[in-house]
């Protein structure tokens, strides 16, 4: 076979970057490398950049048993793409339409391909949707990982069609977090002036516990706003 010809077929040449870029992430996160330039592979064929940011990131929707990716697997299964559109911004929208014929293209091919050219997808897609939430991609992370108690119960309840064990999920730490607080802060109040150290010992109690209350109740009084969490906020308070 002319390799040359070969090579000049885009289903087959999007096949080979795809088979390229997940070994050689998959060998970089295991020698501890820096992959954030893998995209290179992608780039050159017009794909768009699929590198990774090694940046921190904790997110429900990166897993292989997340909602994005079921999406896409339905998508791709049904050869529908508005299935993942929701999932991205409208400006982004070209660009997932243009990797969903792609990976369409390559997936026929043969097994091993669907197998490349779907991960290829799934990589795109959660990128290009955390990017719109202003969070960092990480990369894909393993079906059936700990994601603690809330996020199973938050989407259980939308299959269930009640949000009562949410709330009371969410309600219960709230009460036991802040009475815990409460009385650890109380129990210190009654100190001896001249006891400094036991009056530090009281603002050392006080100051989370009156912050642990406002953060809460800012939480539950604004807006939710995708993935992207500040990770510390300045508070203009002092105590």
């Amino acid at each position: 076979m002319d390799t040359r010809n070969l090579l000049r077929s885009r289903s087959t040449a999007v096949a080979l970057a795809a088979i390229l870029y997940v070994i050689g992430k998959s060998l970089a996160q295991q020698l501890g490398l820096d992959v954030s330039g893998m995209g290179f592979f992608s780039d050159a064929l017009g794909m768009g950049n699929v590198g990774l940011v090694l940046v921190w990131a904790v997110a429900h929707c990166d897993g292989m048993d997340g909602p994005v990716v079921t999406a896409a697997r339905q998508a791709l299964d049904s050869g529908n793409v508005s299935l993942v559109l929701p999932w991205v911004q409208a400006r982004d929208e070209h660009e997932i339409r243009n990797a969903f014929e792609q990976t369409l293209s390559v997936r026929r091919l043969n097994p091993g391909a669907k197998q490349f050219a779907d991960m290829y997808f799934f990589e795109t897609l959660v990128r290009i949707h955390r990017a719109g939430e202003g969070a960092p991609y990480t990369g894909l992370k393993p079906a059936g990982r700990d994601l603690g108690p809330a996020i199973p119960v938050a989407d259980r309840a939308l299959v269930d069609g009640s949000v009562d064990a949410v709330v009371k999920l969410v309600t219960d730490a709230v009460a036991e977090g802040i009475r815990k607080r409460f009385h650890a802060t109380r129990h210190k109040k009654d100190f001896d002036p001249n006891d400094v150290e036991a009056g530090r010992e009281y603002v050392g109690a006080y100051v989370p516990y009156v912050h642990y209350v406002e953060h809460l109740y800012e939480i539950a009084a604004k807006p939710a706003d995708g993935h992207h969490h500040e990770s510390e906020r300045n508070v203009a308070h002092a105590h």
